[in-house]
Order: structure tokens, then C-alpha cells, then sequence
């Protein structure tokens, strides 16, 4: 179902530039690398990006160069640039995690499972991205990098985690950078940078070493188009030994629709949306539910699951298996050189029980079930992708203090402890500037119907490729 004029996006542009001869993947290199070093860019001042690998990088660039002139297949992103969120490893970079208790870390000696895949592809890794410390906040921030803005409002965070790649893709820095997602962090800036994300069904994007958060963390794109996003996700799929939920394969299937259309505001109890979500919500629903010639049933949590809050249980066993993932006396003795929010995180994880932890741990079979019974194979939930149009850089919020922030602000976290797919669309804007996100979920293993879906809006409501005041990757690099 995807339209024959489907806007191609800076991934594919660079990769047919690049296997054409028009230009070099050595020199798109340079160009980028000059890009991201360019102190009077006002992109620059976002702080997206952490690190750079020039020598090694071009060197890399030279070896796609060299396949494509021999006639070999240097693969579908042969010269694309990548930055890679600062939580996942590349050979010879140290993997900070934004943490000043991992800034003088040891250079890694292999790449983690999407890197090496995304440079299997061709594509060249010329640096690292800012993210919030651990990857546990959804603004992005540390004590080690400082603050990323959001191109589309600088004094905004572009959220998180993945902040710093969602801000880099948006402002045209490079046409891909990574992101993970354990709690919204692909589609909380997806939706803040105006960008296309979509979190796997967990399995479909094999994980290697265990997660921090073992059950609900997953890696997944984010794009400037639907067409870029389907592309990278055929890349990063496909199973891992080791991880115990991986599927044999994904395999894509074309021209599917919904058959049913449900909405609800929020997945926990925390009240009624601000007006300007709800209006923003009110309205992208409309559009979404005409796109498809569908009515769109409301439910809520208390139809779904009475009695419990997703947001709540995740906390719980999120904050636990962080402090497991570490250890309880390293935690303990550095809490504090730790930002904050992660102090507030990780004290929260040492307080919890063994039987609270199991109790939450059982409690996600009966949301899976709710969801599952819901959906059936071809039904979509929508909802606002964040219950609240933005937050400073700093994480505050209008009249409150600088915290963790609160659970009523994220609506994403159920579809990890569930492990279904959920996509951000950008449907309109916000009052503050920032893109507005409208999430869908779908059944497992549903990617390629979310894939069609996000086609078919794109073609139907286009949205800004890159934030207002910023050139295009293409323009930048490809002239």
C-alpha cells in the first residue's frame, strides 16, 4: 500500500548518490564531519552530538568507495552517515552511557548489535549522540555532556531518551542516528522532533548483551519518512543468539489495513490530558479515523485493566533490574556523582521488595492479554505519543520543581511491558512550537501494517521533513 510517489527521504537519497557515482561515500563523509565540527551552524548549539570519529571514519568511507568501484554490493545504505546513541557500543569509542562514572571508559572492542548491522549495510559511523544518563529520563541531559535542545524550540528538550539522535536527524545533521526504546525513548522524540519512530514488537530487532531492562528494552528507527523508516528497520531486523524472545525473521508483507480503531488519552490513572494535548489528540484522531474511512471506539484503563497502572508497575521493575543491572553496592557508592534524576531512580530501584518486583513481573501477562484480546490481528489503539506538548532541557515543567518527571507526562511506557509495536506519526504542532505525536499501536508482530499506515498518512497529511530554520541533510551535504 505504500504510494508510488512516497517521498524517499535523506537515507535514500544519500545511498543513491552515493551507488551512483555522483559523489563519494569519502566525501559525503568529509562533508558531514565538517557539518557536525561547524561551530557557526546553529545546529551545532543544539549539543546532539558527543564524539566524533573522523580518521576512522573516512577510512570506513574509503572501503564502501572501493567495493563500489570493484562492482561489489556495498549494500543499501552504502555511504549513509550514522551517529550512534551513546548507549549502544562501536568498536574503538568508549561508551560513556552520559555518565560522568563512565567518562574515562575503555575504548569497546566490537559494535553492538545495530551498528554492526547498520555497517554491514554500508553506512559509516562518524560519531556518538547525546542521550540523558543510563537512558533513564525522558529529557535529554547529564552531568557529563550537558543539555541537547530541541531544533524545533531550543529552549525545549527534543525528550528521550534517544533525544540527542532525534534532535541530530531533525535538524539535518546526518540522515540516521540510533535509538533505543525501554520506556518511549524512540517515540518521545519522535514525536518531539517531528520525526516518523516506530518501537519493535520485542524479538523483532535481536538484543545482545541483556537490556537493562531486560523485558522491555528494544533497539528501532526513527526517520525523516516513512519510505526511510521502512528501509532501516528491513536492516536492523532479524535475530541475535542469545536473546530469548528473538523471532527466526520478520518478514514484510504489503497492502494491509486496520479493520478497528480505538482510542484512549492515557494508559494509567493520572487524570484528564491539558487541553492542548487533548485538542491536538481530538483533532489527528479525526483526521486518522477519515484517512481510513473507520469509526473509532474510545476505552480506557479501567476498561482494560482495572485496578492497575502500567506506569506503575514499570517503575517498579524498571528501577530494580537498573540497580541489578549494576549491582546494589555500586549503586550505593556512587549515587552521588550520579545526575539527579538518576539518584532519584536508582534510590527508588533499591528500595523495592522481591515479592513487589514478582507481583509487577506477573501483572504484565494480564496487560499482554487485555491488548492482545483488543487488537485481535488488525485493530489499532491511538493515543497522544506524550501526554504533555513539552519540557525544558532540564526536565521542568510549568509550575513544578526539577525531578524525575512525573508518570502523568509519558504514555508510552505500557507498550513495553507488553511488547507490542507502537509508531509516533507527526499530526500537527503544539501551541509552544513543538510537533505534536499521535502513537498507534498494533498487534505483535504488526510492523508491517504500522509500516503501511505510516505511508498512507504521509501521503495524506506530509509533514516538514526537517525543523523550521534548518537545511535538509541532502541540501547540506549533497548540495
Amino acid at each position: 500500500m505504500a504510494s508510488s510517489s512516497a517521498r524517499s527521504g535523506a537515507v535514500h537519497e544519500t545511498a543513491r548518490a552515493v551507488a551512483s557515482g555522483r559523489v563519494s561515500a569519502a566525501e559525503v563523509t568529509r562533508r558531514t564531519l565538517d557539518l557536525l565540527s561547524d561551530t557557526a551552524r546553529p545546529a551545532h548549539a543544539l549539543n546532539a552530538v558527543t564524539l566524533l570519529r573522523h580518521d576512522e571514519a573516512l577510512a570506513d568511507a574509503v572501503l564502501v568507495d572501493e567495493r563500489l568501484r570493484s562492482g561489489r554490493d556495498a549494500g543499501p545504505l552504502a555511504g549513509v552517515p550514522v551517529l550512534v546513541k551513546d548507549l549502544e557500543d562501536v568498536a574503538g569509542l568508549p561508551t560513556t552511557m552520559g555518565s560522568l562514572l563512565f567518562a574515562d571508559s575503555a575504548p569497546k572492542r566490537q559494535d553492538s548489535t545495530v551498528p554492526a548491522r547498520l555497517r554491514a549495510a554500508g553506512a559509516v559511523v562518524v560519531g556518538k549522540s547525546n542521550l540523558p544518563e543510563f537512558a533513564i529520563e525522558g529529557f535529554t541531559d547529564n552531568l557529563l555532556f550537558g543539555p541537547t535542545g530541541n531544533p524545533w524550540n531550543p529552549e525545549l528538550s527534543p525528550g528521550g531518551s534517544s533525544g540527542g539522535s532525534a534532535a541530530a536527524v531533525s535538524a539535518g545533521l546526518v540522515p540516521v542516528a540510533t535509538a533505543t526504546d525501554g520506556g518511549g525513548s524512540i517515540r518521545i522524540p519522535a514525536a518531539f522532533c517531528g520525526l516518523v519512530g516506530l518501537k519493535p514488537t520485542n524479538g523483532v530487532v535481536g538484543r545482545w548483551p541483556a537490556p537493562d531492562w531486560i523485558d522491555f528494552s528494544t533497539e528501532g528507527p526513527f526517520a525523516t519518512t516513512a519510505h526511510d523508516l521502512r528501509l532501516l528497520l528491513t536492516v536492523v531486523s532479524g535475530p541475535v543468539a542469545g536473546d530469548p524472545t528473538a523471532v527466526p525473521w520478520w518478514v514484510e508483507r504489503r497492502g494491509r489495513r486496520p479493520e478497528r480503531l480505538y482510542r484512549t488519552d492515557r494508559f494509567g490513572p493520572h487524570g484528564p490530558l491539558p487541553d492542548d494535548v487533548a485538542a491536538s489528540f481530538d483533532a489527528a484522531v479525526e483526521q486518522f479515523a477519515a484517512t481510513w474511512g473507520l469509526g473509532c471506539d474510545v476505552v480506557s484503563p479501567a476498561d482494560l485493566w482495572p485496578g492497575h497502572d502500567p506506569d506503575d508497575d514499570w517503575f517498579t521493575l524498571a528501577t530494580a533490574e537498573h540497580v541489578s543491572r549494576f549491582g546494589r553496592a555500586w549503586v550505593e557508592g556512587s549515587l552521588p556523582q550520579m545526575h539527579p534524576s538518576s539518584q532519584a531512580f536508582m534510590e527508588w530501584g533499591l528500595r523495592i521488595d522481591l515479592d513487589a518486583y514478582l507481583a509487577a513481573r506477573r501483572r504484565r501477562y494480564e496487560y499482554v492479554r487485555a491488548l492482545d484480546t483488543l487488537l485481535g490481528e488488525r485493530g489499532l489503539l491511538l493515543s497522544p505519543t506524550v501526554a504533555m506538548s513539552g519540557w525544558t532541557l532540564d526536565g521542568r515543567l510549568p509550575g513544578r520543581p526539577a525531578e524525575l518527571l512525573p508518570p502523568d507526562v509519558y504514555n508510552t511506557a505500557l507498550q513495553n511491558i507488553t511488547g507490542h509495536p507502537a509508531l509516533s506519526l507527526p499530526a500537527g504542532s503544539s501551541p509552544n512550537g513543538l510537533p505534536f505525536g499521535l502513537q498507534v499501536t498494533g498487534p505483535r508482530y504488526s510492523e508491517d501494517l504500522l509500516l503501511d499506515v505510516a505511508d498512507v498518512w504521509e501521503a495524506a497529511h506530509p509533514w516538514p521533513l526537517n525543523a523550521p530554520g534548518y537545511d535538509g541533510f541532502v541540501d547540506a551535504v549533497l548540495g
